[in-house]
């Protein structure tokens, strides 16, 4: 399409007033939109109005206020529906970090729903795109508003039924994509696969209830943009990590009921006892670098939405990775942040969220902070103080990693855990004190601060990364379908393939492959703290061994649910059964070896000679066995001991205690389990790399 001078036409025939500079965003009251966009450096900021499908201009006024940075106006006669994107006059200042040109037409900030396709063209940079290195630095006239997507005007949307919350000590997270969960479910009508209906659906809704999940944890649904590089490779973006709007749902994940089926997912899911969280990205936007488009932020106000370089606001303090980090230092970026999270929160009834690169979000100029407004914004909101809130505790700037660092009210997702349990069950020496530690809840990381067990969000493996499946089948990544010559994706995996690299017909191996899954399986849902399974594992899914899916929204990235192993679901929902329904497991309280009214320490740690371990014992690097018994808060519940065998080989474990008899209720070894006992002092071999579970008799 060939793109002309962008010419400024201000006026129409109908007027605008003065309005109101709260909220921000476009509101409609009464057949009337009142508009409030905030921008500290813009000289002047006009509203263009659109066609309904978003692709004729129609009218344009010029914003008649400001107000403490808030411009706004009123427009009589201006209802939901309509389409809107705003042009912002100030200077072209790169060096000194203003980037505003008219020519560029922006997406609200705020704009609840996106209108029209977003094609890429040259026309949607500021700059004049060519070879020179400086070429960011010369404005660029042509007009980007045939190429980009407009904001709708949309009223608020009502809910029928209140929230669902469940408790963090019963809590089992389920990480999915909203795509790849559903595109190749067969129960599903293929007219809906892909959308929050296909989510909602009896079909899907079911299977959750009966895996026995709580807590549906999706990857990002804000609105995002298709990557330029990606598609001219002939491959999208998947996970969705390139946010275009904060507000907006992404269009592809919506049917013919719009945002309505949203809502119709989150209740219906809620009627089943599960609760569904949202995978936010309020670090970085899709804009890039200085290099990148001018889409919204960039042409609202550089200099105050994002974090601009000390001493050369050319550039962007990129501790992301991404090309820009949005500065929540600012009073009216943390504002958007609240206001987006009590929108998904309020009106779509999402219990809590997870934010990716959070420690970008509790950064000051010096540094990680985890006193940052942002967190006490959060927990002294009386909605979202009250939801869960999940931090990814790592960004890629200066001392980036802060795991077990950030303030109470805020759980972590424990990267430490994943590592540590894939080592122990890999054959790694010297893993057995961590892997105690980060199986009782990581209390060295998360004991302080009044904080609680689940404070650590337990996994191991998560959408970045390979599958379960793959953690056992393969030494190294596959990633050549991403055309990056494998140079993309983690190199420390830290699996193991057992014995053959990629797909077999060994049976030996095949088997040995099954029992080091259930054995991951089980050390998760055993675990104190919060267990978070990635959607499919419970299922065999495999990816190929490719590790870092995020542009394979294709049969790579999405759920084989043809191929699924009933048996291993079968034995994931006996697991989650479990640990559901014994207090040993799921304390609220993190295990010290503190003595209850009957005596019983609520941990004890044994070797498998039937001994407590000694200091000796856990820093011999060689030892791969420990048995761990765990007694109930509810003194009516029976006592749980728990054998693990690392080793390559069998081990003969010795039944700790005295008096005591046991029932075995679960095993890792492929066999049938027995109507099982042994008593104290007694002996039970445990085949290599094996896990076994044990209850305590009457």
């Amino acid at each position: 399409m060939r793109t002309e001078p962008f010419s400024s036409t201000a006026g129409s025939s109908t007027s605008i007033e003065p309005g109101d500079p709260y909220p921000l965003g476009a509101t409609p009251v009464e057949g009337r939109t009142n508009f409030a966009v905030f921008s500290d450096h813009a000289e002047r900021i006009e509203l263009c109005l659109y066609s309904e499908d978003g692709a004729t201009e129609v009218a344009r006024y010029d914003l008649p206020e400001c107000t403490d940075g808030s411009w706004h106006g009123f427009i009589p006669g201006v209802g939901a529906g309509t389409t809107y994107g705003y042009r912002v006059h100030g200077p072209w200042a790169p060096e000194a970090g203003h980037r505003f040109n008219p020519a560029k037409l922006l997406i609200d900030p705020y704009a609840r729903e996106l209108a029209g396709p977003f094609t890429w063209d040259d026309a949607l940079f500021g700059y004049t795109v060519g070879p020179d290195p400086d070429a960011d630095l010369t404005r660029d006239d042509r007009d980007s508003g045939p190429f980009i997507p407009k904001g709708r005007i949309v009223g608020t949307l009502q809910r029928r039924r209140p929230p669902r919350r469940v408790e963090w000590s019963q809590t089992v997270v389920y990480e999915a994509q909203v795509r790849g969960l559903t595109m190749r479910h067969p129960l599903i009508s293929e007219d809906i696969r892909g959308t929050f209906a296909a989510l909602g659906a009896p079909p899907m809704v079911e299977y959750l209830k009966r895996l026995g999940i709580t807590t549906l944890e999706l990857l990002p649904v804000q609105a995002f943009l298709q990557d330029r590089h990606l598609l001219e490779r002939g491959l999208s973006n998947y996970w969705g990590y390139n946010t275009l709007s904060f507000f907006a749902p992404e269009p592809r994940f919506m049917g013919p009921g719009g945002r309505d089926e949203i809502v119709g997912a989150v209740e219906r899911l809620a009627s089943a006892g599960i609760e569904v969280i949202l995978d936010v990205v309020y670090n970085h936007t899709c804009e890039g670098n200085h290099l990148g488009p001018t889409l919204s932020w960039r042409g609202f106000d550089n200099a105050a939405y994002y974090r601009l370089l000390p001493g050369d606001p050319r550039y962007y303090d990129d501790l992301t990775g991404t090309g820009n980090s949005l500065d929540t230092n600012h009073p009216r970026v943390l504002q958007m942040v609240m206001d987006s999270l009590r929108l998904w929160a309020s009106e779509y009834g999402v219990g809590g969220f997870r934010f990716d690169l959070a420690t970008t979000l509790g950064r000051r100029p010096e540094g990680f902070d985890p006193a940052h407004p942002f967190f006490h914004a959060i927990m002294q909101d009386p909605l979202l103080g009250r939801l869960k809130l999940i931090a990814e505790p790592w960004d890629v700037g200066p001392g980036g990693y802060q795991l077990g660092s950030f303030p109470a009210g805020f759980s972590e997702w424990n990267g430490d855990y994943r590592d540590v349990v894939r080592d122990f069950w890999s054959g790694r020496d010297g893993t057995m004190p961590d892997f105690a530690r980060r199986f009782a809840a990581s209390s060295d990381l998360f004991g302080e601060g009044r904080r609680r067990p689940w404070s650590s969000v337990n996994f191991v493996t998560a959408h970045d990364g390979f599958t379960l499946a793959d953690v056992v089948s393969y030494n190294d990544k596959r990633n050549e379908a991403n055309g990056e010559d494998g140079r993309d994706g983690h190199d420390d995996n830290r699996s193991w393939n057992c014995g053959a690299e990629g797909e077999t017909d060994d049976a030996e191996i095949l088997a040995l492959r099954a029992q080091q899954t259930r054995n991951y399986l089980t050390t998760l849902m055993l675990s104190q703290g919060v267990p978070m399974l990635l959607a499919g594992d419970e299922c065999g899914n495999s990816q190929g061994g490719n590790n870092n899916a995020y542009c394979q929204d294709n049969e790579i990235g999405w759920i084989d649910w043809h191929g699924a192993d009933a048996d291993l679901i079968a034995f994931v929902r006996k697991l989650i059964d479990f640990r559901n329904s014994r207090s040993a497991i799921n304390r609220s309280e993190f295990l010290t070896g503190a003595r209850d009214d009957r005596g019983r320490p609520d941990v004890t740690w044994y070797s498998a000679g039937g001994h407590r371990m000694t200091e000796e014992e856990w820093q011999t690097s060689h030892v791969k066995c420990l048995t761990v018994r765990l007694s109930p808060k509810d003194a009516r519940e029976p006592m749980v001991l728990v054998m693990l065998n690392g080793a390559h080989h069998g081990v003969e474990f010795t039944v700790p205690g005295a008096d005591n008899r046991w029932k075995l209720v679960i095993t890792t070894v492929d066999r049938e389990e027995q109507d099982e006992t042994r008593a104290s002092g007694e002996t039970v071999t445990l085949a290599g790399r094996s896990l076994v579970v044990w209850e305590q008799l009457a």
